[in-house]
């Protein structure tokens, strides 16, 4: 079993920044890609993020770019995601997910396998 818990949401005004971070503990395994994804209230859980764990590459949505930086460490199985110059639009549940599958995208739910619980970021104007 594979438990992912994330860390860092909470209230922050425009213009802010926070990380989230995620940490995956359980069943001893490498995933192949680490991911955010948000879904803000009334609307699609929609991909911000991902990151390869074993090159490091990075995509990031196009609404997002630049804005976002998604980093992981692998010794300790976390991933996080930094997130600058905050927009009431950010306001949504980010969930941490992993993918243990061998792929060469990871833009979609179903390119994850293991998912968080969770963590709300709302901001304030």
């Amino acid at each position: 079993q594979v438990q992912l818990e994330e860390s860092g949401g909470g209230l922050v005004q425009v213009g802010g920044s926070l990380r989230l971070s995620c940490a995956v503990s359980g069943r001893t395994f490498t995933p192949y890609a680490m991911g955010w994804f948000r879904q803000a209230p009334g609307k699609e859980r929609e991909f911000p993020t991902t990151i390869r764990c074993s090159s490091g590459s990075t995509s990031y949505a196009g609404s997002v770019k630049g804005r976002f930086t998604i980093s992981r460490d692998n010794d300790t199985n976390t991933v996080h995601l930094h997130i600058w110059s905050l927009r009431p639009e950010d306001t949504a549940v980010y969930y941490c997910a992993v993918s243990s599958y061998d792929r060469t995208t990871y833009y979609l739910r179903d390119h994850y396998d293991y998912w968080g619980q969770g963590t709300q970021v709302t901001v304030s104007s």
